[in-house]
């Protein structure tokens, strides 16, 4: 898992119909844990910007499903 990833364990009744998940996860993007964006932040190439959606790496989290096998970034 990520550093941007969490988990949640749902309280799973004994009356439920269908079998429980009984761990989910969720992605938190990484804006949450900086303040403020401080000055002179590295940036992407222009072409690696409109890969990744950001022109900032900081800013720069893929998603993932937790159900498959994640990609390395380094995989295309």
């Amino acid at each position: 898992m990520t550093k941007f990833t969490r988990k949640w364990y749902p309280y799973a009744s004994p009356f439920d119909p269908c079998p429980p998940i009984p761990v989910k996860t969720f992605s938190t993007p990484p804006n949450l844990f900086l303040g403020f964006q401080p000055p002179n932040l590295q940036q992407f190439s222009p072409k690696e910007a409109l890969c990744a959606g950001t022109l900032w790496p900081i800013f720069y989290d893929p998603y993932y499903n937790p159900y498959e096998k994640a990609k390395r970034e380094g995989e295309q």
